[in-house]
Parts: structure tokens; C-alpha cells; sequence
């Protein structure tokens, strides 16, 4: 149930003394959201590369994510696929990577050492670690023979260009060795290296993936070498990340940070020290917010606004405590049991319903709260946009969610 505050008159926040720690609430942080997020009409952006850096990450596990994702965000005169396929794969100003939480995220080519050293270049050495491990209790195959395969798989990147794991597969055969993977549990079975050991190079940066083999809701990528990271001390990198993603969803909590990064609490701590944070006070407790963004934001800032937002959206990820955009009720029908969130349908900075696409190609929403008729009217709108750009393509997110799977229903 919302609190009757939420529907007061917009007031614009006081400052903070310099010994009382500012009270911003939710009204104010919606209105952040939608400016800082390119989600209101005003603030909509004109390439890729503006909507990745407003967001610092385009969740990519999902490949049609990256492109419903920049879609809601573009002006309503940009063509989104032809906007990412440059980006990504013409001008490389945008980069695929795993990053936070061992997740694949399409970051700004110029932040990617950032995310490299201060998240993936720890999780690719326990990736390392954890393929050493299995191959050893599963095979005789060892860390020179990885080595030795890794040279060759580069080798052949370098002079094909790129090439499908399929096309590695054929070219080198090491790739289709076998190892039993999970001896002595339930799981126990024969399993290629192929898939581990390109993850591998993949999480440590030296292969990312290229242009997919169809369309840009397809998953299966070609391989490419990528240019070496340029080298950061961790704390740097932290710090750096932390700066940005202050810049995009701060005011936030020390908790949402360490969920978005994935990091201890202490690495949390120290890059938040780095960046000289500020303390203010949210609904659910002390926040921080970067030095220079503390200026009051009015709730009313960004005006009326509708948005289609795709599965595992960066702004419907951007937070562990979601209560100020989101009704906890809604939650069941809007996430998997993994916790991740499915298509969403926002007005004015808050999820107020799902949305999904039928066999037939229609846009389908249901709204989970009356918004009244202006809403209603913005919502239409939007599905209406997203239907025309996304045309002929068929879009079924990776992770169903409950609401999802009504609505996507052919008799729904």
C-alpha cells in the first residue's frame, strides 16, 4: 500500500546543513531516475554510447536487453538496433564483458578497464581456479595443456578475425576433449571444454563476444580478440566505478552497492571513502551521494512520463531495496524465483505493471495499479512505439516471469 505522502504536492527538498545529513525522498529520487536515466522525453538520449554511460551498464545476458533497453531511451527519430550494431560492432564504443556479479554487461569501451579491474579480472581468476579443479579430478588434462590450448584458440582468432565456438571447435581440436564434471555428485557427467575454456579468456578480457550469427535477439556469438585492458590497481578501478555509478543512481545505499558491484562490504567501504560520499537519509536509511550532487532535484523535474522497460533493465536492477519504485506486492508477478525482473510498464518513476510480446507480434501490457487515464493514454503510446521499431522481430526474454508468460499467451 502506497503512504499517503507519495500523492502530497511536489515540494522542492531543503538543503542540508552542514551538520544534518540531507533527507531525500522518494518523489525527489524518481525524478533523478528519470532525468539521470533518459527516461522522460526532455532527457532522451541520441546514440548508444549516451544511454550506455547514463546507465554505466546494459544488462546483456538477455542479447535483446542491450536493445530494448537503449530503445526506450533513444529520441523517437534514432533507429535502435542500427544505434547498437554500430556501437558494438563498427566503432567498438561500446564492449561486451562480464562484469558485476559474474554477469554480462555491454559497458562504454572507455570504463571497461574499470569494470575489468575492479570486478572481472577477480572472478575470471576463480573461473581459472574452478576449470584447473574440474579438469584435474576429471580428466588428465592439466594447466599446460590449457595453456597450449588457449595459444592455439588466440592463434586461430588472430588469423580468422573471428570465428563461432563451432568454428574454434573445427579448427582446434583440443576444444572437443571431454572431462567428467562434478565427480562423485549427482551431476557427474562428460562435459566439452570448449564452453569453459572460452569463458575463461572471455571473464580475463583477452576474447569477447562479436555480431551474433542472425538477428540481435540471437545468443550465439562470434569470437573476437579484444585489445588489452589498460592496466588499473583495483582500488583505483573501484573507485572510478563507484564514482560513475553514484553519478547515475546515486543517492543509494551501501547495501545497493555492494548487491549492483558484487564486492565485499569493505571494498564497498574504501571506494565510497575514495570518492568522498556524502551521507544523506533515505526512506530506508543512510545513503550516499557523490559531493557535487547534492543540489535539490523538484519531484516534479522531470514531468509526466510513460516507460516499456525490457527484462533485467538496468534502472529495474539498479537497486537492492527497490520499496521506492516498486509496490512489494507486485513483486511475484514481475520476477522469477532467481530474482530476476521481467518486462515492466513505469509512469512518472514507478513500476506500475508488465508487459510482453504475443506470437503474433502484438504489445501487450496489463497495469497493476489504476494510473488514471493520462497514463493509461502515455503507456499506449510507448507500446505503440516499441511495436513499430521492433517490427517483424519476436522477442522472448531468457528468465519468464509470471506476468510475462500470462500475457505472452496467444489466448491471454
Amino acid at each position: 500500500m502506497q503512504k499517503n505522502r507519495e500523492h502530497s504536492t511536489p515540494r522542492a527538498p531543503r538543503p542540508a546543513t552542514a551538520a544534518t545529513p540531507r533527507v531525500i525522498g522518494p518523489e525527489e529520487r524518481r525524478a533523478r531516475l528519470a532525468l539521470r536515466h533518459r527516461l522522460t522525453g526532455a532527457a532522451r538520449a541520441e546514440t548508444a554510447e549516451e544511454v550506455a554511460g547514463a546507465l554505466v551498464a546494459l544488462h546483456a545476458t538477455d542479447p535483446a536487453t542491450v536493445f530494448l533497453a537503449t530503445g526506450a531511451r533513444l529520441g523517437t527519430d534514432r533507429d535502435p538496433v542500427a544505434e547498437v550494431e554500430r556501437a558494438l560492432y563498427e566503432e567498438r564504443t561500446l564492449t561486451r564483458m562480464h562484469g558485476m556479479r559474474h554477469t554480462v554487461f555491454v559497458v562504454p569501451s572507455g570504463l571497461a578497464a574499470a569494470v575489468h579491474h575492479s570486478t572481472a579480472d577477480a572472478a575470471a581468476a576463480r573461473e581459472r581456479a574452478s576449470l584447473l579443479k574440474h579438469l584435474a579430478a576429471g580428466s588428465d588434462l592439466d594447466a599446460a595443456w590449457l595453456a597450449e590450448t588457449e595459444r592455439q584458440v588466440l592463434a586461430e582468432l588472430a588469423a580468422r578475425g573471428e570465428a563461432t565456438g563451432a568454428e574454434l571447435g573445427s579448427a582446434v581440436p583440443r576444444l572437443r576433449e571431454q572431462y567428467v564434471y562434478g565427480v562423485g555428485t549427482a551431476q557427474e557427467g562428460p562435459q566439452a571444454v570448449s564452453s569453459r575454456v572460452l569463458r575463461v579468456l572471455g571473464m580475463e578480457g583477452r576474447i569477447a563476444r562479436g555480431r551474433p550469427q542472425g538477428g540481435w535477439t540471437s545468443s550465439r556469438y562470434r569470437w573476437a580478440l579484444t585489445p588489452a585492458h589498460a592496466e588499473l590497481p583495483p582500488a583505483e578501478a573501484r573507485s572510478e566505478l563507484v564514482r560513475h555509478w553514484l553519478a547515475a543512481y546515486g543517492p543509494a545505499t551501501e547495501a545497493d552497492l555492494k548487491w549492483w558491484t558484487g564486492w565485499k562490504v569493505t571494498d564497498v567501504r574504501r571506494a565510497l571513502a575514495a570518492v568522498d560520499a556524502r551521507q544523506v537519509l533515505l526512506d530506508e536509511g543512510p545513503g550516499h551521494a557523490l559531493p557535487d550532487d547534492l543540489d535539490p532535484v523538484r519531484p516534479d523535474a522531470a514531468g509526466p512520463w510513460a516507460a516499456l522497460l525490457p527484462a533485467l533493465d538496468p534502472t529495474a536492477m539498479g537497486w537492492q531495496s527497490r520499496d521506492w519504485y516498486l509496490d512489494p506486492d507486485h513483486r511475484p508477478a514481475l520476477f522469477d524465483r532467481s530474482g530476476n525482473i521481467g518486462p515492466t510498464v513505469w509512469w512518472n518513476g514507478r513500476i506500475v505493471g508488465g508487459w510482453a510480446q504475443r506470437p503474433d507480434g502484438r504489445i501487450v501490457h496489463r497495469l497493476l495499479t489504476d494510473v488514471g487515464a493520462e497514463a493509461a493514454r502515455a503507456v499506449e503510446a510507448e507500446a505503440a512505439r516499441l511495436a513499430e521499431w521492433v517490427g517483424e522481430v519476436r522477442i522472448t526474454p531468457r528468465f519468464r516471469t509470471p506476468l510475462e508468460r500470462e500475457l505472452s499467451a496467444a489466448g491471454a
